[in-house]
């Protein structure tokens, strides 16, 4: 039975994190960009001085992840080594030295009436993020809205909760030094699931939430949340090898996509094979491939190829692995590979190999994706790599944003109208 007593504990102390997100959002909203670049920087400060204990608490959090039995990939996800503590540190640093999103001039007129009209970025409010492992989420998340003058309520997952208290105590202690509003970042210090379900229903002080994690859980905040919700599914993502590709270069795409990081979003889920290649590159690629620790997947054709492969399922074709395993297909050309991707796909990342420059046109307008690669790695699906300094979430939506969420598509827009006294007749 539910413990109606904690509930409602956690129903107020949530509702109390909003009601002062609410107050710190109009509090940000006075700040200029030195002021805020003055407070990222202190945060970065803070991120540093407190690293040793940051990597203690993760270091829990990862020894308690293996003793539930979590996959590799997901404990990859979890572990914040000392290369991505740097990262993480100086990806505030990067969000700081950005131009500032708010305050800009997106379009100006004047009417013949005299009423100039000015459409303003400004920032959306308070955000609520909700998201499953990876720690640094929690300071690329939180420094990337702080920039955006918005405030920001973080949720993370139950396997990282002590990671992340760490990070965002240490993030707060060094905003605070240079000013930053209080509660302008707070994190939900509770496991319970009551927690996400009050802040997602939040709409009085919450103006949209971004969840950030397994389809299971986007799917549950989106089908419970009464905010809004910025979005995406799943990330299968495919790789498509053309007749006229430069098979040496597929190779090499199709390893990185693959298996540079496998627990992550933008690698890739399946290979999609043009059938006059295939007998050719396929058993290199699957040696490759084995070499790393990949499970291959294949349809009928593919398993002629490669005999000991493993049957693919209809349920393969539009999974998430997040893990080293890959569906294989052949496929009878171009039309073929971007129907299966449209399909099957979930509209995050894919990619085609090949020199023809009419199948690049046809694959670059034709697959509905977020991004789509010509001769690259799907791997690049990040705001960083991008340009855009660290991101938010990839969105798979279309409403308002798509792709890489970074600092732009944390704002919305306001009219601005300045006239000398003219009133309607």
């Amino acid at each position: 039975m539910k413990d109606l007593k904690t509930e409602q504990v956690i129903h107020d102390q949530v509702i109390e994190i909003g009601r002062q997100a609410r107050k710190a959002s109009h509090a940000l909203m006075g700040l200029d960009t030195d002021q805020k670049n003055r407070i990222l920087l202190s945060i970065a400060d803070g991120l540093e001085k407190n690293r040793k204990q940051i990597r203690a608490e993760n270091l829990l959090d990862v020894e308690e992840a293996r003793e539930n039995g979590l996959s590799d990939a997901m404990v990859d996800r979890l572990d914040l080594t000392g290369e991505r503590l740097d990262s993480m540190i100086q990806g505030v640093r990067d969000i700081a030295a950005l131009p500032d999103p708010v305050g800009r001039i997106l379009k100006s007129w004047t009417k013949e009436n005299g009423l100039e009209i000015r459409k303003t970025s400004v920032p959306i409010g308070v955000i609520g993020m909700i998201y499953e492992s990876r720690p640094n989420v929690t300071a690329d998340a939180g420094a990337l809205c702080l920039k955006a003058s918005n405030a920001i309520i973080l949720r993370g997952g139950s396997e990282a909760l002590r990671s992340n208290r760490a990070i965002a105590d240490a993030m707060i202690e060094g905003g605070q030094k240079a000013g930053l509003p209080g509660h302008a970042l707070q994190l939900i210090p509770v496991r319970s699931r009551e927690a996400v379900k009050q802040l997602i229903t939040m709409d009085e002080y919450v103006d949209v939430i971004i969840p950030r994690g397994g389809e299971g859980l986007i799917r549950a905040v989106a089908e419970n949340a009464t905010v809004p919700v910025l979005k995406h599914y799943k990330g299968v993502c495919h790789v498509y090898v053309d007749r006229d590709a430069d098979l040496k270069k597929a190779l090499e795409i199709i390893v990185n996509a693959k298996c540079q990081r496998p627990g992550v979003c933008n690698a890739a889920e399946t290979l999609l094979i043009d059938r006059p290649v295939a007998e050719k590159w396929l058993p290199e690629a699957a040696n490759m491939l084995r070499k790393r620790g990949v499970e291959l997947r294949g349809c009928e054709q593919s398993r002629q190829i490669i005999t000991d492969m493993k049957e693919a399922t209809e349920d393969d074709w539009s999974t998430e692995y997040l893990d080293l395993i890959l569906s294989v297909k052949i496929v009878d050309g171009i039309d073929e590979a971007v129907r299966h991707i449209n399909r099957y796909g979930s509209g995050h990342s894919d990619a085609v190999v090949t020199e023809n420059p009419e199948h690049q046109d046809i694959f670059g307008k034709m697959v509905d994706s977020a991004a789509v690669y010509i001769n690259a790695s799907t791997r690049f699906t990040d705001g960083a790599e991008f340009g855009m300094g660290a991101e938010i979430g990839i969105s798979t939506d279309r409403l308002h944003a798509r792709g890489p969420v970074a600092l732009e598509e944390l704002t919305t827009y306001k009219y601005v109208v300045a006239g000398q006294g003219q009133i309607k007749e």
